[in-house]
């Protein structure tokens, strides 16, 4: 017999996120940024589906999805993981892997040319100790196969509606943490608490204490966004032009033309 919640669910998780076609192009190769990526590096994506719409407009943010790259099976040289990896996997051992939490399919394995249409941005964490790379990944893979907060879901389908057709009590409920369903994730309280595992900072509150010290304090894994590992000061951003302008000088040897469908003002004075 059918569940008609879990059904609805279904529904209302598939229109959410079913995607729009990419509407421009970036001025990053793709290629490019595969060869460059590094274990740990954490991967944000700014998404064409209406969550993703809707995650852009409640965070203020051009990113609405967190991924972490964890490089390919023989990178995981830690026999249980790398069973885990493999049996969770279909990918052949060349491809190159990150761990997700996605609405409607938990924490997953997927490929990073899954990505491959969509702007995306590199974040590397600065100075972290190499044998905390491994920790953190392993972290993330110990969650694949916990299910995706489906609150999370209705959360972001209230937004859809005018305020007043629904009960006060649910709105006041909007993105709590449901403390009697630890083993569900979204994507950037995952990632976050892989880094948190190794006592590595997103973005902390800092204070200074009786002593007059500065100390740090964690917050709430379930709190964070993709935006926040985006505005971390312990996280680098890489860029990978298309174009090179490494040297200096070589800008002034790229071919520009005048795009004569946008003609402005400043090259008619």
């Amino acid at each position: 017999m059918v569940n008609i919640s879990e059904w609805i669910i279904e529904k209302v998780g598939l229109w959410l996120l079913k995607e729009a076609p990419p509407k421009r192009g970036y001025l990053c190769d793709f290629d490019h940024i595969c060869k460059e990526l590094k274990r740990g590096d954490v991967l944000l994506i700014e998404g064409r589906s209406r969550a993703s719409g809707i995650i852009k407009q409640v965070t203020q943010s051009p990113w609405s999805h967190a991924t972490l790259y964890i490089g390919r099976i023989d990178d995981i040289k830690d026999p249980t993981y790398r069973r885990i990896v493999e049996r969770q996997s279909k990918y052949t051992p060349e491809t190159q892997l990150l761990i997700e939490s996605e609405i409607g399919l938990g924490t997953i394995i997927a490929a990073v040319d899954k990505y491959r249409y969509d702007h995306i941005r590199i974040l590397r964490p600065h100075g972290i100790i190499p044998d905390s790379i491994p920790k953190v990944i392993h972290y993330a893979i110990s969650r694949i196969g916990r299910s995706y907060d489906i609150r999370h879901i209705l959360d972001l389908l209230r937004f859809m509606f005018p305020w007043g057709l629904f009960p006060r009590h649910w709105r006041s409920s909007l993105f709590q943490h449901n403390a009697l369903q630890p083993t569900r994730d979204i994507c950037s309280t995952m990632i976050a608490n892989a880094f948190h595992s190794v006592n590595f900072p997103i973005i902390p509150l800092i204070r200074r204490n009786d002593a007059k010290e500065i100390e740090l304090i964690e917050r709430n894994p379930n709190l964070f966004t993709p935006s926040d590992f985006d505005y971390s000061p312990f996280f680098d951003v890489i860029k990978y032009p298309i174009l090179p302008t490494d040297a200096q000088g070589e800008y002034k040897n790229l071919n520009w033309r005048i795009d004569i469908n946008d003609i402005g003002d400043r090259y008619l004075e």
